[in-house]
């Protein structure tokens, strides 16, 4: 029995010993690591964040200052235990008391800020008494101090943004813009240029025409079919945003002059200048042309119009607050049939309930 004991204790020992050797073994390596990597700051002070700091002093506190000056060399063990005192007396600060008037509330001062931006003309008193509407009493000091932080010039000087001007002028703005389609014909691979225009308040779109050679004969007939006195897409608005390309010749831009329509030109690679056509031409690459290999120029008119079809009648549209450009007259049940109509073999679908 004495014996058993003996030996228990002996491969007990000799265990702990073998541990111990290993756990050494680790320590030497991962410090060998740290100096290697330290090395390659060469002479550039290292730099830790507050949540660094914490998670070394929170362990550096456990081991001692005798065991940290074998072990540490990122820092000294004096700095890991000085964190560790700055750790501790935090807990113990209360971090929240502050002399003076207190702050304006988070909602306030977004308010402040929205109203200030929404509107160009409106003053510091203009802005108070607006608060004052939703049960906020703030000084106009207060809000003069708050447009300042946020680089917010009074009102004379705050200019009206690009955003309220279009949106009080969307009734008498389109815009145009080309899209290319690369179609397999007879004759092979040829690019075929799609013209279009859309009406920024309503999002509807015109197709202009479909053409591989879009020359100056051709942007001439789309001039006269915009601007016909009968159905003409430009009937309604006064303003045509356009890019610089050469395909916008001056004798297209002369034609809807005529008709009483300025072309407004964006600056040179401005693509945000002209956000609502581009956004056209994203949604009908991404969601038709560009899931199809289009054989003929008959196959390419077709699925435009059924694009346009779909964008019209069974699309929902974020900018018009998810609602579809053109609603059907047909009225349902919540507890009719749901039916599902389909275009281009499946590729557009639109779900609807079916009217008993």
């Amino acid at each position: 029995m004495i014996a058993d004991q003996v030996a228990f204790r002996l491969l007990l020992a000799s265990f702990a010993g073998w541990v111990n050797r290993e756990q050494a073994q680790v320590i030497d390596y991962l410090r060998e690591e740290n100096r290697v990597l330290k090395e390659q700051l060469r002479g550039r002070r290292l730099r830790l964040t507050d949540s660094q700091r914490r998670r070394l002093a929170a362990k550096g506190k456990g081991l001692g200052r005798r065991l940290l000056q074998r072990v540490a060399t990122i820092v000294t063990p004096d700095t890991i235990l000085r964190w560790h005192r700055r750790l501790v007396a935090a807990k113990w600060t209360y971090a929240n008391r502050r002399i003076g008037r207190p702050g304006v509330m988070l909602e306030i001062r977004g308010l402040v800020v929205r109203f200030a931006r929404d509107n160009s003309g409106w003053g510091y008193c203009r802005i108070q008494g607006a608060l004052r509407n939703l049960g906020h009493r703030v000084s106009d000091s207060t809000i003069a101090n708050i447009m300042k932080e946020h680089g917010l010039k009074p009102a004379p000087d705050r200019p009206t943004s690009w955003r309220t001007f279009l949106r009080s002028h969307l009734g008498e703005i389109a815009a145009t813009d080309f899209f290319a389609t690369e179609v397999w014909t007879s004759r092979g691979l040829m690019t075929f240029y799609t013209l279009f225009v859309i009406d920024l308040k309503s999002r509807r779109v015109c197709v202009g025409g479909t053409t591989p050679n879009p020359d100056d004969a051709f942007m001439a007939q789309v001039a006269r079919n915009l601007t016909d006195v009968v159905d003409g897409f430009l009937l309604t608005n006064r303003f045509l945003i356009c890019d610089r390309d050469t395909k916008f010749s001056r004798g297209f831009r002369r034609l809807l002059s005529c008709a009483g329509i300025a072309s407004v030109r964006t600056p040179i690679c401005a693509p945000n200048a002209n956000a609502y056509a581009e956004r056209f031409v994203r949604s009908i690459k991404e969601e038709c042309l560009n899931k199809m290999v289009v054989f003929g120029e008959d196959r390419l008119r077709h699925a435009i119009s059924e694009f346009v079809d779909h964008y019209h009648l069974e699309r929902n549209h974020q900018g018009l607050e998810n609602e579809l450009i053109e609603r059907s007259a047909e009225t349902a049940g919540t507890n009719d049939e749901i039916v599902c109509r389909e275009r281009l073999g499946g590729l557009l679908k639109f779900y609807y309930r079916k009217a008993a």
